[in-house]
């Protein structure tokens, strides 16, 4: 296949794709399902509405929203026009987002409200000048420490992670039609790169599906994974040490902490499939698909690492 130079290659694979699910939002008692083809229309579709306001090739538009596949379609809209994505976590404070609009020249901010309009356009003029080089996005620190600083990235920046992952996915696709589709429960914001690769690429790569729901309660999340049969959860440390503790407390509710601390033991020399069928009872919370966890961010600590991985999870 020929060599990637910029991410809207990505965006072409996707078309092909057709009414295969790329994303599930879980909004309340509400859920949202998106196919791969509405994707890259409404990317499009919105690209033209942005376009129609005045935003050109190399303009900075701040995007501030929960996860959702219209977040998705403005980062893609974005990348069709050449314009620059500048997010930020839905929490930010306005002081926060007033000082990066003003260090980024930003002509448009995007927020919850308008990303749910659905503008209906059809066509788009594509920038000339696109290559890897362009910028894609600038990615702002808190700035709970010092003045919030941007890194910028481009299409070769981040094509650089993208390539190795790509192509050791490869290997094994012909294995995945067994699975299909993969489903990652993503808990990770958007506005975070880590958040980012687990939501608007890798998981693209195999045709998985990509689902998002806000609360990170972690009997909600558990709840999720088995009704909709997540194989992958994406989050950070803290939350899986939190999904360990409710683990932990649920076995102390019912008097067992004795016997979970003397499985875990036992556990430390038994194979993945030994220490799955010990514990079948956790496993059968989670649903049956469920097989693995990606955990990005920040360190992860080594008790809660040895702690799933004893309970036969990856």
């Amino acid at each position: 296949m020929r060599e990637r130079q910029t991410l809207l290659s990505y965006l072409d694979d996707y078309a092909r794709r057709g009414r295969e699910t790329v994303f599930v939002d879980h909004r309340g008692l509400r859920t949202a399902r998106w196919s791969y083809e509405r994707l890259v229309r409404e990317a499009h579709q919105f690209a033209h509405e942005l376009e129609a306001r005045g935003i050109q090739n190399g303009d900075r538009v701040l995007l501030r929203g929960a996860n959702s596949p219209e977040w998705a379609t403005v980062f893609w809209a974005c990348c069709l026009l050449g314009a620059v994505v500048v997010p930020l976590d839905k929490g930010s404070t306005p002081e926060f987002v007033n000082s990066v609009a003003k260090q980024t020249n930003a002509k448009l901010v995007l927020t919850d409200p308008v990303l749910d309009e659905h503008p209906r356009l059809w066509d788009i003029s594509l920038p000339k000048q696109l290559n890897e080089d362009a910028i894609v996005e600038v990615i702002f620190t808190s700035g709970t420490t010092s003045d919030p600083k941007g890194v910028v990235l481009t299409h070769a920046n981040i094509l650089a992670n993208l390539r190795p992952l790509e192509k050791e996915i490869k290997k094994y696709l012909k294995w995945e039609r067994f699975f299909h589709p993969i489903r990652f429960l993503n808990l990770v914001p958007l506005s975070h790169v880590f958040g980012q690769f687990m939501g608007l690429f890798v998981p693209q790569l195999t045709g998985g599906e990509v689902h998002f729901q806000e609360s990170l309660n972690p009997a909600e999340i558990v709840r999720t994974t088995r009704k909709n049969r997540i194989s992958v959860i994406v989050l950070v440390p803290r939350v899986l040490d939190a999904l360990r503790e409710w683990i932990e407390r649920d076995y102390a509710a019912r008097g067992r902490t004795h016997e979970l601390h003397q499985r875990l033991a036992a556990a430390e020399h038994q194979n993945f499939l030994q220490r799955w069928w010990s514990f079948r009872d956790v496993h059968r919370r989670f649903g049956w698909k469920f097989w693995a966890f990606v955990s990005g961010g920040a360190t992860l600590n080594q008790q809660t690492e040895d702690f799933w991985q004893r309970l036969g999870f990856a």
